[in-house]
């Protein structure tokens, strides 16, 4: 079953700006491409590296990861520049009443 977990004010989330947000004991990045907001897992499927502390392209929906480089889709999850091929898990997203929403299981 899933359950709804509030992140911030959508107003606290510029575009081309992220944000960590931890739920049970998932790292989950949330990010603003440019008025679209979404969110997948934080943690790099090569070496775990933090997404949060990597470069987020707001024109490209991507992150990089601040460790070897490896580039995820953020609509997707799926690995768009190796060193990683797994996809990462990502997570729908609502915004209700000006609140950013995560839907999660």
């Amino acid at each position: 079953m899933s359950e709804t977990v509030g992140v911030c004010p959508l107003r606290e989330l510029a575009a081309g700006t992220m944000r960590l947000v931890e739920w049970e004991d998932v790292e989950i990045l949330v990010a603003n491409c440019d008025g679209e907001i979404l969110a997948m897992q934080n943690r790099c499927s090569h070496d775990n590296g933090p997404l949060n502390e990597g470069t987020l392209d707001p024109s490209a929906c991507t992150v990089k990861c601040p460790r070897h480089g490896s580039i995820f889709d953020l609509r997707s999850g799926h690995a768009v520049r190796p060193p990683a091929s797994v996809p990462l898990d990502t997570f729908p997203v609502h915004v209700e009443d000006e609140e950013i929403r995560l839907e999660v299981q």
